[in-house]
């Protein structure tokens, strides 16, 4: 078996709407083998993951799938299994999957949701050599496998304190985002969004970080607000260390000037020796240290968020427990098999792990790592319970006096944290510090919060909401409106013309199309950005206000969605494109995929859609929100079924469109109003105007709004470039269009004639990845319809040799009609261009289906420039007097 592809889909997708894996995979010779034909493989991979005998499979009860197993089963499906178990033993909840096979015989894709990505591809590479290790009789070391999968697992997943944050967040229905590979998360879309990484948050200063991190510093600012700190001075060399210890009496503290996670600290130096030995550790970590006074009593943890204290826990040094006959050193390998520890912070707990500060802990206690300490001997390994360092902890948070919490508070204030951690020393924390001689050791900025969601003792706080709370307080928004547009034709303009009406709005409007990214005019992107990746672009912007995002259906296969939930969600129209392409062979798959537009829309969003589509009826019971249905005619069954049930319908009535609920009616404006129709002639941008109003009306926008935008929205170069743009060049006219199937050509055709023309031109071409037939179609159509064609083709033939898909297009249109002597191939669309004007007649429309806009634009506007020069001659001949 091979792996041919690896994609990952981590929007919503046509196949779940949770982040899934699609796996190509070659099962070469064993296409059709089944399992219960492989001597031993059955055995061996449930001996390797038992878990796999927990599978229910399609059987629907637990066992189902070894009892597939046994009957006989193809390797994709097991490759499937294999890799949700290895998941399974990572830690993850997952559970969708499904093997279909591509290509006959052996090629397969596998389908497999993840929730780590890093962990989902490798699982898939280890899932496919364990089965060929199987096939071939070779030995297979999973134990180590599965180990170093774990490893790389750890350093791909989300810290213990953002994924405690990112869970609540997901609870609320708050869009999580997850910026690069580390803990770096954005929660919410646009103007709204947070980001946080760890407990630092987006409002966290650098200056207050800067501040936590010098604890000089920071006791010195506390200390002049009245809290109180231990005595203490900074040394840079051992002399001076030993000296300050002196000053301040044993026993002392020495720790790095600006470290953190408890590293190099030594506590309770009684003696000159010590100190000298814990400078040396202490400055191995920074360039100065810190010598202070001891403060006597328990560590506590106090994590306070904004303006109030989350949780409290007592943090207890790491330590482990003599049996007589194991080493220190063993004893420590014994703790460290517990399964709560692991490597970093991915475990309520963290490994024990030796180094000089642990040395010299031990030789305080007269032991070193070799020593074997009597039964029931408690040997501290460290002197502070920092969880990074195997400290555990015990929740407080019940405990803390009032007196105290507000310290802690008026301490992270004084810093600048919004979230900080206060680490008190005390006898109790339920008594005034002023009364027990206690005092504040450190502020930290981004603490972590495992010990408090997963406190070794006591009540676990869910601190993931009380961070949540600070970052969203009741009644502020999340998220901005998000509009997501597909269909076959009409999605550019009808995206264009819904950001042209919010811009009306006064709304700064985030917005992808083919054509660029752009933040109200500004385009921040060029070319087509209709995938999932551009749509982030636009949520990530701070700036942006509402985001209306063209999403296509290469996008969607490729990635899946690139927003969580929209508010409205648009479809078009759904016509014969792309077919033949990734798996899309019907109309009611191309249906399937665009309505994945029409799924990821909120509860309480709408949906909007072409009542006149007969497609339509493949979309309706996939949607889950409210529709508005629109149509160019106001006694469509659809339109007239769903008004009487109560829903909502944009249609048109004596040319003027009207929004209906409820037996209510609300003219909005006559469609020859809209400069886009031409005077009520291009039946499309009609179709887009309806759309666009839906969606709009949908939304709240108000009436007025909606008129004004579509008023101002002008089919031009600067408003909708690239769709039905129309330019007047002295006796001729020129109109510029991205019609590239058969629906599209159809359309545009159709309003060129209504626009008067004594002679239609066409300059026509067609993507080489469109079927034989339908390229044929569009000839034949061109055929019946041009009175002179110009046959170009696109300089990306995507697979097609030079010369192909012209001569189909000059095949067919000779079939539709036109003679020999009115066509003509010129395969550069803009030398086919200046052609078809060159050799203009009086009253011609030249309609050009484009490849590339730039070039095309370029074209015109040159001959632009030579037909005014040309008037300009012609008027100082005029002008010029008798000789």
């Amino acid at each position: 078996m091979q792996i041919i592809k690896i994609q990952c889909l981590g929007g919503r997708n046509i196949y779940c709407h949770r982040p899934v894996v699609k796996l190509t995979v070659d099962l070469g010779n064993h296409y059709n083998t089944s399992t219960a034909e492989i001597d031993g493989f059955n055995e061996c991979i449930l001996g390797l993951l038992p878990g796999l005998m927990k599978h229910c499979c399609s059987l629907g009860y637990e066992g189902g799938f070894a009892e597939r197993l046994r009957e006989g089963t193809y390797l994709a499906h097991v490759t499937e299994h294999v890799i949700l178990e290895i998941q399974a033993v990572m830690g993850y909840d997952v559970r969708f999957g499904k093997a279909r096979m591509w290509q006959e015989p052996a090629i397969y894709h596998i389908i497999y949701e993840y929730k780590n990505e890093k962990c989902a591809v490798e699982a898939a590479r280890l899932a496919v050599r364990l089965i060929n290790a199987l096939l071939n009789k070779q030995p297979f070391d999973m134990e180590k496998e599965l180990k170093q999968l774990s490893l790389i697992t750890t350093q791909y997943e989300l810290g213990p304190s953002t994924r405690a944050i990112v869970n609540e967040a997901v609870r609320r229905g708050i869009p999580v985002t997850r910026l690069g590979n580390e803990s770096l998360v954005q929660l919410g879309y646009g103007k709204y969004q947070r980001r946080i990484q760890s407990t630092i948050t987006d409002s966290t200063s650098c200056i207050a970080v800067d501040i936590a991190c010098n604890k000089f510093l920071t006791k010195q600012i506390l200390r002049d607000q009245d809290i109180p700190v231990p005595f203490g001075d900074i040394a840079y060399t051992e002399e001076s260390a030993v000296e300050l210890a002196r000053y301040i009496g044993y026993p002392v503290v020495v720790k790095p000037y600006d470290g953190n996670q408890g590293k190099g600290v030594s506590l309770n130096l009684c003696n000159e020796q010590q100190v000298r030995e814990a400078f040396r550790t202490a400055i191995s970590y920074s360039s100065a240290v810190l010598v202070e006074q001891l403060i006597q009593g328990k560590d506590y943890r106090v994590l306070v968020v904004g303006d109030k204290v989350s949780a409290v826990a007592e943090r207890s040094a790491a330590y482990v427990v003599g049996d007589g006959y194991s080493t220190i050193e063993e004893l420590i390998c014994k703790e460290n098999s517990n399964p709560l520890r692991g490597e970093d912070h991915e475990l309520p707990l963290t490994r024990l792990k030796v180094d000089d500060v642990v040395r010299q802990v031990l030789a305080k206690q007269n032991y070193t790592e070799k020593s074997v300490p009597p039964k029931g001997k408690i040997v501290r390994l460290r002197e502070n319970g920092n969880i990074s360092t195997g400290g555990t902890a015990a929740d407080r948070t019940d405990e803390i006096h009032p007196w105290n919490a507000e310290l802690a508070v008026k301490a992270a204030h004084a810093i600048g944290l919004d979230i900080a951690g206060i680490d008190i020393t005390c006898a109790d924390i339920s008594v005034p510090l002023y009364k027990n001689g206690g005092a504040i050791i450190e502020v930290n900025a981004a603490p972590g919060i495992r010990m408090h969601v997963c406190p070794s003792e006591g009540k676990p706080r869910d601190v993931g909401k009380d961070i949540v709370d600070m970052l969203f307080p009741k009644g502020v928004p999340f998220s901005i409106p998000i509009f997501s547009v597909t269909g076959t034709n009409g999605k550019t303009t009808t995206t264009r013309m819904i950001a042209h009406i919010l811009k009306m709005q006064g709304l700064t409007v985030g917005m992808t199309t083919t054509s660029g990214i752009y933040i109200n005019d500004n385009c921040i992107l060029k070319g087509d950005n209709t995938g999932p990746d551009s749509a982030r672009m636009v949520l990530g912007n701070k700036h942006v206000e509402a985001a209306v995002l063209e999403t296509a259906r290469g996008g969607i296969l490729r990635k899946g969605l690139g927003y969580d939930l929209a508010d409205v969600g648009v479809i078009t129209n759904i016509t014969e494109d792309h077919l033949g392409l990734d798996g899309i062979y019907t109309l009611e798959d191309l249906a399937y995929v665009k309505s994945l537009v029409a799924e990821a829309v909120k509860k309480d969003g709408h949906v909007v859609l072409n009542a006149d589509d007969p497609m339509v009826l493949e979309v309706i019971p996939r949607v889950k929100s409210n529709i508005i249905f629109f149509s160019k005619n106001n006694d469509n069954p659809i339109v007239k079924k769903h008004l009487k049930n109560g829903g909502k319908a944009v249609y048109l009535k004596d040319g003027i469109i009207v929004a209906a609920e409820k037996g209510m009616t609300q003219p909005i404006l006559n469609v020859e109003e809209i400069p886009a129709t031409y005077g009520g002639r291009v039946e499309c941008n009609i179709e887009n105007s309806l759309a666009a109003v839906g969606a709009t009306w949908g939304a709240g926008v108000p009436i007025g709004v909606i008129q004004k935008g579509l008023r101002s929205f002008r089919s031009d170069v600067h408003v909708n470039p690239g769709r039905f743009n129309l330019f007047e060049l002295g006796h001729f006219n020129v109109l510029v269009d991205y019609g590239h199937n058969i629906a599209g050509y159809k359309t545009v055709i159709e309003s060129a004639k209504r626009l008067g023309a004594k002679r239609l031109v066409g300059v026509i071409g067609m993507p080489g990845d469109r079927m034989d037939r339908h390229i044929r179609q569009v000839g034949r159509l061109c055929g019946e319809n041009f009175d002179f064609l110009y046959v170009r083709e696109d300089k990306d033939r995507r697979g097609r040799k030079p010369g192909e898909v012209a001569a189909l297009l000059k095949d067919a249109a000779l079939e539709g009609g036109i003679s020999k002597e009115n066509i003509e191939v010129i395969y550069n669309e803009v030398e086919a261009l200046q052609k078809a004007m060159l050799d203009s007649r009086p009253g011609d429309l030249i309609v050009i289906f484009y490849e590339q806009f730039e070039p095309v634009i370029e074209c015109i506007r040159n001959m632009s420039a030579e037909v005014e020069e040309s008037k300009a001659v012609d008027v100082s001949l005029v002008q010029q007097p008798a000789g």
